[in-house]
């Protein structure tokens, strides 16, 4: 079963962060995708630009509205995403504590609804 793994964190500890610990935490980023892709589990996942670089988009009454950044005020962001392949809930929330921002924010564990 598929399910994308959401990783919401606090996008300000990254500019304030001294190098070498973004560099431990990124490394261990890297090394679960290595992982991952080894166990057949990886189907893919990317590091977002920060939030202040969306687009939110609704149409209302025919009518696109843009606004800049996300929509809501949030104290974690929406940074990245993995898609697995994984055999249960189980097994997905397993792979969701070994993300490195579980530790410091939320990891959201949502499994894919495959279309036919």
């Amino acid at each position: 079963m598929q399910y994308l793994l959401m990783i919401h964190d606090t996008e300000a500890q990254w500019q304030t962060m001294p190098e070498a610990e973004a560099g431990e935490i990124i490394g261990r980023y890297v090394a679960l995708g290595e992982s991952l892709g080894k166990a057949g589990k990886m189907l893919g996942g990317e590091r977002l630009q920060p939030s202040h670089t969306a687009t939110s988009v609704r149409v209302r009454d025919g009518e696109t509205q843009l606004v800049d950044g996300p929509f809501a005020e949030t104290k974690e962001q929406l940074g990245g995403y993995y898609l697995i392949e994984a055999d249960d809930l189980d097994d997905a929330i397993k792979i969701a504590a070994q993300i490195p921002a579980a530790e410091t924010g939320c990891i959201e564990v949502r499994p894919i609804w495959v279309m036919e």
